[in-house]
């Protein structure tokens, strides 16, 4: 298993979860975030006055997957959230050592559905 955690535009959000559920994720966790990469943030112009943010907002969405569906899960986001503009967002994959459904006590993939 691998826990897919990616983060993105706050208007991806819906094209991605489209994406994800296309694919059969039926379980995903997500929040609204605030951060930085190469785009160090903005600066705008505001009734005269420059505002600097060094925090943009973004989501963070959080998923597991079986080892087989990664490569087509990370292909599904990165088509949905890239517009091509710095700022696009990340995803990152690391390894889950145990999933446990708690109702049931069940353990491995069968926790993934």
């Amino acid at each position: 298993m691998k826990q897919i955690h990616a983060i993105v535009r706050p208007e991806k959000l819906e094209p991605v979860k489209e994406a994800l559920v296309s694919l059969g994720i039926n379980g995903m966790t997500v929040s609204p975030v605030q951060g930085f990469g190469r785009q160090r943030g903005y600066t705008e112009v505001y009734r005269g006055v420059t505002v600097e943010s060094r925090l943009l907002p973004k989501i963070s969405i959080l998923t597991v997957v079986s080892d087989e569906a990664v490569a087509s899960v990370v292909e599904a986001i990165s088509t949905a959230a890239r517009t091509g503009q710095i700022g696009d967002g990340k995803i990152i994959v690391s390894p889950v050592e145990a999933s446990i459904r708690i109702r049931t006590g069940e353990t491995g993939d069968v926790t993934l559905t």
